[in-house]
């Protein structure tokens, strides 16, 4: 497990983590997922796949609970946590009650009775944040997915379907 804390930074009136990570990871299910594990506690008992349920997936999202991103194509990525994301293509919010955060396939996520806790059994990894609210912003191009998140006000998101990049 890699635990990864960094120093905020204030620029202006946004609070930016000073951080610079890639994260490799092979998805079966074209999928990512960014959560901490404690807002995903509720869903341990239910099916390992109940996510793929879009009307589950988006209530979780508007939430602030998790963040799905459909990736368009199993496979190997490498996702690149940032200071901030250029040209990103969203945004959203999500809850951190704990700080630890888990980013990696979407098949991980919890439910099962299992969470993403054996690091040579998953595909990811762990970063540590402030507990809080944050906004993620994101960009793919081609197998790489950029993140960034900035402490936030907001915890709700309000989609009506999900993420694809």
């Amino acid at each position: 497990m890699v635990i990864f804390t960094v120093p905020i930074i204030k620029i202006n009136t946004h609070f930016y983590y000073a951080m610079r990570k890639i994260i490799n990871l092979q998805t079966d299910t074209a999928t990512l997922v960014i959560y901490d594990l404690m807002s995903l506690n509720h869903r341990i008992n239910d099916n390992a796949d109940w996510w793929s349920l879009p009307e589950d997936e988006v209530e979780e999202i508007n939430k602030g609970n998790v963040l799905f991103f459909n990736l368009g194509n199993d496979g190997a990525y490498k996702v690149h946590i940032k200071n901030d994301v250029d040209e990103y293509t969203g945004s959203l919010f999500l809850n951190v009650p704990s700080g630890k955060i888990f980013i990696g396939a979407g098949e991980d996520v919890t439910g099962g009775d299992l969470e993403p806790d054996d690091i040579d059994a998953i595909s990811g990894e762990f970063i540590t944040l402030e507990p809080g609210t944050y906004e993620a912003k994101y960009k793919k191009q081609g197998s790489d997915i950029l993140i960034s998140f900035t402490k936030a006000m907001f915890s709700e998101n309000s989609l009506e379907e999900g993420v694809y990049l």
